[in-house]
């Protein structure tokens, strides 16, 4: 009997491994210019259905075997994804379905795409239409002010890239969310250069809605991708734990245009407040003995996340170890990102950035490095300092984030306690 199970499982495994190689040699033709009609029919002839599972390893093959970098990628992944795989996916049949029931993350995401859907495609079309006709100040400041509400898309964005993509990497899934990544900064990137189009008002109205029109399509396939192949391979992979953290962490990051009207409950779980909460733990009795002296864990994390900075620590391996927990963070932390590459924390296009400054670290090239950007009405200093033991060896990296826009308003001199 054995036998038998175990003959079916290879037939299995090379029937999927049969089923990738087609599906890669068909975006290859893609590649290479084949057009989309010719693609789809040895599609529709060869493949049939695809899982969202073959999407995901077809993504990680292109990259990792055939070398075609994350933007190549991205770009091929857009034409099938409105193309040659449309209509389809397989359906993915569960039994038990929470995320149907308000407050589950993929309700909560499937909800805000609807407001997203809705904003795009009805008021921002009817008001671009508008514009086209009479380029008058009352309608660019319409518009102005919806591509302003647009932009809350990098809340949701920022969620799906710091609570989900954390977990689904622990199931060896990397391909499809680095390609989404670098497919939502695109986004945000064209709704800043729309914004600021509209705000310097340069006289050429076409060029406006051209790149709006863009955006817009990008934004309305990204709704697509989410919710026909990244929720629903993260509802196959994902426990209910694994969701409940999420959502629990959630609200930390911020919702884009609609809140969820209740905390999700699954009907195992107990209510909110009942208890420890779920992604948290008591502090460990105990103390911390340093060379100057000697502190309890609790106090040890109240000073850390007293200081007005922020702090994370990534290991010798670059992986992220701690984040402090300040009162007013400047860019998103959460707790899925303890135990994540570093690598995987930063949008495709800068890891070369992260990955040359960390070289530089571990060679002894360099002890530290300085940004400083400035962030909406902050302006934020950026300092990476190599940790080292006493004999010299490289042991992590600290980042250390201060808003020091007050510290640069700073005049004269105060010697006094204020009254």
């Amino acid at each position: 009997m054995s036998e038998l199970i175990n003959n079916r499982e290879e037939g299995i495994s090379a029937h999927r491994t049969a089923h990738i190689h087609l599906l890669k040699e068909i975006i290859k033709e893609l590649h290479h210019g084949k057009s989309v009609e010719e693609v789809k029919s040895k599609f529709n002839q060869a493949v049939g259905e695809i899982s969202v599972d073959e999407i995901s390893e077809l993504e990680q093959v292109l990259m990792q075997e055939e070398g075609i970098p994350v933007t190549e990628v991205q770009r091929l992944c857009s034409v099938h994804a409105k193309t040659v795989f449309k209509g389809s996916i397989q359906d993915i049949h569960r039994a038990h379905q929470p995320e149907e029931q308000p407050g589950h993350p993929v309700f909560t995401f499937k909800r805000e795409n609807q407001e997203i859907d809705r904003l795009a495609n009805f008021k921002i079309a009817l008001h671009l239409d508008q514009f086209l006709k009479d380029q008058g100040e009352a309608n660019r400041l319409k518009l102005l002010e919806d591509f302003s509400l647009l932009y809350d898309v990098d809340k949701h964005y920022s969620r799906k890239e710091n609570l989900l993509f954390p977990f689904l990497e622990k199931y060896g899934i990397y391909g499809p969310t680095k390609v989404m990544w670098a497919v939502d900064d695109g986004i945000r990137m064209g709704i800043k250069e729309v914004k600021a189009k509209l705000t310097h008002d340069e006289g050429n109205a076409q060029s406006v809605v051209d790149l709006a029109k863009r955006v817009l399509n990008e934004v309305t396939e990204m709704i697509y991708k989410e919710e026909h192949i990244l929720l629903p391979m993260a509802l196959e992979k994902l426990t209910e734990d694994e969701w409940l953290l999420i959502a629990a962490q959630s609200e930390e990051v911020g919702y884009c245009l609609v809140a969820p009207d209740q905390p999700w409950i699954p009907e195992r779980a107990a209510e909110p407040g009942a208890g420890q909460g779920l992604g948290s733990s008591p502090l460990q009795e105990g103390y911390i003995r340093m060379s100057t002296g000697i502190l309890s864990v609790k106090q040890m994390e109240s000073i850390l996340n007293h200081l007005p900075v922020d702090l994370t620590f990534i290991d010798e391996h670059d992986i992220v170890r701690y984040f402090s927990q300040g009162k007013e963070r400047i860019f998103v932390r959460t707790k899925a990102v303890i135990g994540r590459s570093v690598q995987n924390c930063h949008p495709p296009q800068s890891v070369h950035v992260v990955n040359q400054l960390l070289a530089d670290f571990k060679a002894g090239v360099k002890d530290a490095e300085d940004f400083w950007i400035p962030v909406k009405d902050k302006f934020v200093y950026i300092r990476y300092f190599a940790v080292r033991d006493e004999e010299g060896n490289y042991l992590g990296t600290l980042e250390f984030t201060q808003n020091i826009k007050p510290i640069q308003e700073l005049t004269g001199q105060k010697r006094i306690l204020s009254p």
